[in-house]
């Protein structure tokens, strides 16, 4: 299950660093330079990176994962000392590769020829910190911003959350803040998708963001703030099962998401606006908030477009838009977490029990699921097909306890396999101990003789 799991996350860093090359209409001397750009910023070779290439064009994301089993684990593939030296010359010259690397430890005899793997010594100097890109990052001073426009719709997305008003939405009646969430396109202004949510956490954005996909397609790739409802390993998950590159920004630089921030001081109008109707559902809030946008926005004039509409120019746009297959889309935006099967062969989920089978008692499973609908899950484990469980239905009366598989019966036998080891064992100590030398017979032999 470990294996699996490293192995997924292994296959979205390797879509992320592929997303650059699959955008459409790349010419050859382009996708070269990106190449370049991917082989020194990782270390990789050109020819891993057509490999990569190849098998995401053939199998798409599963063709990302590799397919080695028993793999060495990189803890015990480079020792300590060897692991701090390579540090300790990635520090004196943050420019060596790491096959240069590898060939000074050859060389001053701290390790044998072949003995360290490149891709193994990358990985581990990245856990660790001491990547090429981590060490740049460090050498980065300047604070300054270029601006920055896609020449394309969907080529980048942008999304923030901005705090709303308060309504009577408690069931209390209490007045609670609201939250908008927006996806903006890049080149366009154009507003993807935007809503009022009653709560503040991921699954409003993934609410938002589903939305945006299913009525505009697929972008490129995505820009988002470092807040904790984005930088989310299901939104690394989704974008990578959806082939969107996943881009976030420098912390601290509010300046390099600057499109979504003018437009949330855009929407401070519609708030001000909205405060003199004094809306008391969020339904009325939203129904009030998507016809401002229309017609205060999206077909406004705006001074970056050359004075063009956001939505003409969206429409206007010559780039076709990527629909996904209905299939894919649930796919990616489903979650997945782990459960522990018990002595039932249950799972408990949200405070409901579900039947796993008693073939996973013990086991770690994963379980996928809909935040939306929860009356039916998919149990995933390593050496099975996936399943589907649905809630535990109590009965009246007790029913007959079912059987445990064969595998797990009790296994009969006619002997006790540790008695019989047992006794080998004292036997052979006792045709030791005989053979031992015993200084009292000696001194009476030695007497005797004299």
């Amino acid at each position: 299950m470990r294996d699996q799991k490293k192995a997924e996350a292994l296959a979205t860093e390797r879509m992320q660093l592929l997303a650059p090359l699959l955008a459409q209409g790349l010419d050859k001397s382009k996708a070269k330079q990106i190449k370049e750009g991917i082989c020194n910023q990782t270390g990789l070779s050109e020819r891993t990176i057509r490999r990569y290439l190849d098998k995401y064009r053939n199998d798409g994301f599963s063709g990302l994962k590799p397919k080695g089993k028993g793999r060495k684990r990189i803890d015990d593939a480079i020792p300590v000392h060897i692991l701090e030296q390579a540090i300790l010359l990635r520090r004196e010259v943050p420019a060596r590769s790491v096959s240069q690397i590898i060939q000074i430890l050859e060389w001053e005899g701290l390790a044998n020829p072949g003995q360290i793997k490149r891709s193994t010594l990358q990985e581990k100097m990245a856990e660790k910190g001491y990547s090429t890109r981590q060490m740049r990052m460090y050498a980065d001073t300047g604070v300054a911003a270029r601006r920055f426009q896609q020449r394309h719709r969907n080529q980048l997305w942008h999304s923030d959350i901005k705090y709303g008003p308060y309504l009577p939405i408690g069931p209390d009646g209490n007045k609670k803040q609201v939250y908008l969430v927006t996806f903006v396109d890049d080149a366009t202004r154009f507003v993807l998708h935007g809503q009022f949510y009653p709560v503040l956490d991921q699954i409003i954005v993934e609410d938002c963001f589903r939305q945006a996909v299913l009525k505009h397609g697929a972008p490129d790739a995505v820009y988002f703030d470092n807040g904790k409802q984005y930088r989310t390993k299901w939104m690394t998950r989704a974008c990578s099962k959806l082939g969107i590159k996943l881009l976030f920004a420098k912390p601290y630089s509010p300046e390099a998401t600057g499109k979504i921030e003018r437009f949330n001081r855009v929407v401070d109008s519609f708030l001000a606006e909205s405060a003199l109707e004094k809306p008391q559902t969020l339904d009325r809030l939203n129904e009030l908030f998507h016809v401002w946008l229309e017609e205060c926005y999206q077909h406004k004039p705006h001074s970056a477009l050359n004075s063009k509409s956001p939505k003409i120019t969206y429409q206007s746009d010559s780039k076709a838009l990527r629909f996904l297959p209905p299939e894919t889309i649930t796919n990616a935006f489903l979650h997945c977490e782990e459960r522990k099967v018990d002595k039932a062969g249950c799972i408990s989920f949200m405070n409901k029990k579900y039947e796993a089978g008693l073939h996973f008692i013990g086991c770690t499973v994963d379980v996928i699921y809909d935040p939306n609908d929860i009356s039916e899950l998919t149990v995933e484990y390593e050496g099975h097909i996936p399943f589907k469980v649905h809630e535990l239905v109590i009965g009246t009366r007790a029913g007959q306890r079912p059987k445990l598989p064969e595998f797990r019966q009790i296994e009969l036998t006619e002997c006790s396999r540790l008695l019989a080891a047992a006794e080998k064992k004292n036997h052979e100590r006792r045709e030791q101990q005989a053979h031992a030398v015993s200084y009292r017979t000696v001194k009476q032999e030695v007497e005797t003789h004299v």
